[in-house]
C-alpha cells in the first residue's frame, strides 16, 4: 500500500467515524449528542418565550414539534424530566471529550 493510499484510508476512517456521531446511552435510551444540544436550544427558547403551562407531568419540550425524533421516546417515560436533565448533564463537554462511559462513537 502506497503512502497516499494509506493517508486516503486514514482520512476515510476519520470521516466515517465523525459521520456516525456521538451517542449517549442512559436508562435504556440511546440519543445523539446533537439531539441533546438541540434539546438545550429548545428549552432555552421556551424559557425566554414562556407559553402557558400544559397540564400533565410531561416536560413542556415534549409538546414541541421540533423535538428530535430520538428524544421523543423519552417523553413516554414517567421519568422524562429527570432523564432530560441527566442527558443534558452528560452532554456537557464530557461526551465531546469521551470521558463519560455513557458516550459512544468518539
Amino acid at each position: 500500500m502506497s503512502r497516499s493510499q494509506l493517508w486516503a484510508a486514514v482520512i476515510l476512517l476519520l470521516l466515517l467515524q465523525s459521520a456516525q456521531g456521538v451517542y449517549i446511552k442512559y436508562h435504556g435510551f440511546q440519543v445523539q449528542l446533537e439531539s441533546v444540544k438541540k434539546l438545550n436550544e429548545l428549552e432555552e427558547k421556551q424559557m425566554s418565550n414562556p407559553q402557558p403551562r400544559r397540564s400533565g407531568l410531561l416536560p413542556a419540550v415534549c409538546h414541541n414539534p421540533a423535538l428530535p425524533l430520538d428524544l421523543q421516546p423519552v417523553c413516554a417515560s414517567q421519568e422524562a424530566a429527570s432523564t432530560f436533565k441527566a442527558l443534558r448533564t452528560i452532554a456537557t463537554d464530557e461526551c465531546e471529550l469521551c470521558i463519560n462511559v455513557a458516550c459512544t462513537g468518539c
